[in-house]
């Protein structure tokens, strides 16, 4: 894909879509190409993380482990970014990656949106009202999950 393909495809992502053309210039000039086929592991489960990927063409499957066997936690397709809080604190992979068919991925280092933040403190500002408000959608989430799950076993406990 050319530089122009990278930014349209980061302009997708919604983490980067309100960066303004030079910052995801710069992303997509920085990030590296990395070629997967088909059942080829992106990373494992577990395994220290330092980059977020964006799945540029094909598909990627993120699988945890479960009892010995692995479960399906989702579905990666052109546009989706895997490891976003690897770009901001030092984590550990939640999942096994592995590519559905053979797929092609950018890799963004920690070390760039680190860089940008410091550099564009305009660009930080957004980046964390975005996760703020993200944040609290999940929050909401799972407080109605909780709500449900203490209805359930009211009435689990009724019988």
């Amino acid at each position: 894909m050319s530089l122009e393909g990278d930014i349209a495809l980061l302009k997708r992502v919604p983490l980067f879509a309100d960066l303004p053309v030079e910052q995801l210039r710069l992303v997509a000039f920085s990030s590296v190409r990395v070629d997967l086929e088909a059942k080829q592991v992106l990373f494992r489960e577990g395994a220290q993380a330092s980059t977020g990927y964006v799945v540029s063409n094909g598909g990627v499957e993120l699988t945890r482990g479960d009892g010995g066997r692995k479960k399906s936690v989702v579905r990666c397709e052109a546009g989706s970014l895997i490891g976003e809080l690897a770009l901001f604190i030092e984590t550990q992979r939640p999942a096994t990656a592995i590519a559905v068919v053979a797929s092609q991925l950018l890799e963004i280092d920690r070390k760039l949106i680190t860089r940008m933040l410091h550099e564009y403190p305009h660009l930080a500002l957004g980046l964390r009202t975005k996760l703020a408000e993200r944040l609290t959608a999940t929050m909401s989430e799972l407080s109605q999950v909780r709500r449900l799950l203490i209805d359930a076993g009211r009435t689990g406990h009724r019988r």
